[in-house]
């Protein structure tokens, strides 16, 4: 690093501090940053501050959004029975994909990781339980909370947490159902994803 000039040290060590970016990429990035005509640059700044300067919490669900409430949340077409809870505004991407998901969100923006130390004070989990209320919910009760954390240790004991949290309100509480993936080959799946396949097996 002592070879590059300060502002390129500067630049690379910025990158480094963006997530899955190791110090080779960060590299790349930087000089491909040199490379590219002055406009360019501008605008990628540009796009870069006006995301910070925008992009809020949803005050309902946690979303990213420009608008509050969200664009789900103020839809009148989905259905405010059913609050699905995602742990990235991603995740909710992910959901919304398979075009059959009519429900609400919520957005906890993280697991609970005791080795990062993360705790239920780290998600956004303060205006779920106010969300059950139907004076809350525009009148409407809700039914159906869906589980859509990650198939991971960390997403299982989030799943868990919340689960023990909203079971006493009287709501069904439900955990996507995790397995064999689409277009797999049982010769490479491993024994946890197999075992959830056959737990989760249902009737054709």
């Amino acid at each position: 690093m002592l070879d590059y000039a300060e502002s390129v040290t500067k630049l690379i060590d910025e990158f480094k501090r963006l997530p899955g970016i190791g110090h080779k990429t960060a590299q790349r990035l930087a000089f491909h940053i040199m490379r590219v005509p002055q406009a360019d640059v501008e605008r990628f700044t540009e796009a870069l501050l006006e995301v910070k300067r925008r992009i809020i919490f949803c005050t309902v669900c946690n979303n990213l959004t420009d608008v509050d409430p969200c664009r789900y949340c103020a839809n009148p077409s989905r259905d405010r029975s059913v609050i699905c809870i995602v742990e990235e505004p991603y995740n909710l991407v992910a959901v919304e994909k398979t075009r059959s998901y009519k429900g609400l969100y919520h957005v906890l923006h993280g697991s609970l990781s005791p080795i990062r130390g993360l705790g239920p004070d780290d998600l956004h989990l303060a205006n779920l339980l106010p969300r059950m209320r139907p004076e809350n919910n525009d009148g409407v009760e809700v039914l159906e909370v869906i589980l859509a954390t990650n198939p991971n240790t960390e997403g299982e004991a989030t799943a868990n947490y919340i689960s023990r949290l909203l079971k006493p309100l009287g709501a069904r509480v439900t955990r996507i159902a995790m397995g064999m993936p689409v277009g797999s080959d049982l010769e490479y799946v491993d024994e946890v994803t197999m075992d959830k396949a056959l737990a989760n097996r249902h009737e054709i």
